[in-house]
């Protein structure tokens, strides 16, 4: 099974590049790339997880409607991208719950940041999948961390997908990086080992990052915008010819059971 999952958010990240843009230009980019990433999932009729925060998501209804109405599964970014406090697990809950009619069931913390299993279970998620288990120099030491789903005091925990050996980071740098063909069988061999893909991405790097005002390292604007959806339609497209299913994180709920509970 392949997972696409999305952190849709207002373009706040990274802050030290994009401090110059306001609300309305951050708000504007992530929209472009959501529109990008809808259409392209359209297109290939596949299935999704979008994490939206309740600032973008109170600020982009149209967009949310359209997730909803288009069959993906919509879970929670917390409140802002930027800040983050123990409340905005619930009342972010409750914006998107209020907005599209739909429980609720998945969280991911913004940036990926580590977040204590019982308030997530207290605010009435059933999975969490803030954790990257690799190692990034001054952002992630998670080799010690499981790197399949597991589950912690009945919560569903859901890590992102890494290579078997080394554990490479399969996230979103990772594609707009690594020549796509080896991305293709690094995920490939992740799914065999695994039995499944977790990959995520943001809506702005689907938008055109060439302006004056974001100046971000190439290692970010390389192969973004229109790029990227063509990376990401080729990936699909392989996915597809290897006869893999793609699908929502909740129904890592019924596939992979507490079998402990």
């Amino acid at each position: 099974m392949i997972f696409l999952s999305f952190d849709i958010e207002e373009f706040d990240n990274p802050l030290p590049y994009t401090k110059t843009l306001n609300f309305e230009q951050q708000m504007s980019i992530s929209k472009i790339g959501t529109v990008r990433i809808l259409d392209l999932l359209l297109q290939q009729k596949v299935k999704a997880t979008f994490f939206c925060t309740a600032n973008f998501a109170m600020h982009a209804t149209d967009l949310i409607d359209r997730m909803v109405n288009e069959g993906h599964e919509i879970a929670s970014h917390g409140y802002y991208h930027a800040t983050f406090e123990k409340k905005d697990l619930l009342e972010s809950k409750r914006v998107l719950e209020q907005l599209t009619g739909n429980t609720i069931l998945g969280f991911r913390m913004p940036n990926m940041a580590p977040v204590e299993a019982l308030p997530v279970i207290e605010a009435g998620y059933k999975y969490n999948s803030s954790l990257n288990p690799t190692f990034l120099p001054g952002k992630y030491n998670n080799l010690g961390k499981p790197r399949r789903i597991f589950y912690e005091d009945g919560l569903c925990q859901i890590p992102a997908s890494v290579s078997a050996l080394f554990r490479l980071p399969l996230f979103w740098l990772s594609l707009h990086n690594f020549p796509i063909n080896i991305y293709k069988r690094l995920c490939n061999n992740a799914i065999s080992k695994d039995g499944y893909l977790n990959v995520y991405f943001h809506p702005w790097e689907f938008a055109d990052l060439m302006s004056p005002a974001v100046k971000l390292p190439s290692y970010i604007l390389r192969n973004s915008g229109a790029v990227l959806v063509e990376r990401l339609r080729s990936l699909i497209h392989y996915f597809n010819r290897k006869g893999h299913q793609f699908g929502t994180l909740k129904e890592c709920l019924t596939l992979y059971p507490d079998n402990s509970a």
